[in-house]
């Protein structure tokens, strides 16, 4: 991540989203070193599993591949004049929440032979600090109070979404993927609609909320 960081410009919209994940998978990292986490190991794997699905869109793209359903809005707009920082972030925290960290929670559970509910007390841990990157995107990306009110769209996009909904969403999605594991078909299709929806949410957090400037004629 740290990597990806030094090659983008500050603006990018990958970039945005990139510097606000790394703060809090620093946050992880330092935890896994005390008593925060009562399985470590677990926790560790989840961690770095979930952090993969997004370097494997960063590459997908770099590569000149097709990214997630999911992803696809933030790199496709990533330049877009028109959509603020919070939005970036916001669309790369939905993008990570809503998808990859169901699927991370899959591998994890099939990697190490454990049951959903081995996994749900690092999830609730894990999840506390992930709050922290819905509260970056509110502390450190938006303007402060005396540029918004309530009426600005920008406040409204902001408020319409929420991390604490998605992460129950991704558990939800991870308990039906995991219940599905014996159908492979089916199993594949609901990811499939899963992706393509988290993807629809993040084409709406990404609306344009400024016309950018005109180009001198």
């Amino acid at each position: 991540m740290r990597g990806i960081g030094a090659e983008l410009p500050v603006r990018d919209g990958v970039a945005v989203f990139n510097r606000v994940y790394l703060s809090v998978t620093a946050e992880v990292e330092h935890r896994l070193g005390g008593r925060y986490f009562r399985d470590p190991a677990v926790a560790g794997d989840l961690t770095v599993r979930f952090a993969e699905r997004y370097l494997a869109a960063v590459d997908a793209v770099a590569a000149g591949r097709r990214a997630p359903a999911c992803w696809r809005p933030l790199f496709q707009l990533r330049s877009h004049p028109g959509v603020s920082s919070p939005q970036f972030a916001l669309a790369g925290v939905n993008a990570h929440i809503g998808h990859d960290l169901a699927l991370a929670l899959v591998d994890t559970c099939r990697a190490r032979g454990l049951e959903p509910a081995a996994l749900e007390a690092e999830f609730d841990l894990v999840g506390e600090l992930l709050t922290g990157l819905e509260e970056r995107v509110r502390e450190e990306l938006m303007p402060g109070p005396d540029l918004l009110d309530l009426a600005d769209p920008l406040t409204h996009l902001v408020g319409a979404w929420s991390l604490e909904r998605a992460r129950d969403a991704a558990w939800a999605a991870f308990r039906a993927l995991w219940g599905l594991r014996g159908l492979p078909e089916l199993a594949e299709e609901l990811a499939g609609r899963i992706d393509a929806s988290v993807g629809m949410v993040g084409r709406f957090l990404l609306t344009p909320l400024t016309r950018p400037a005109p180009v001198p004629g």
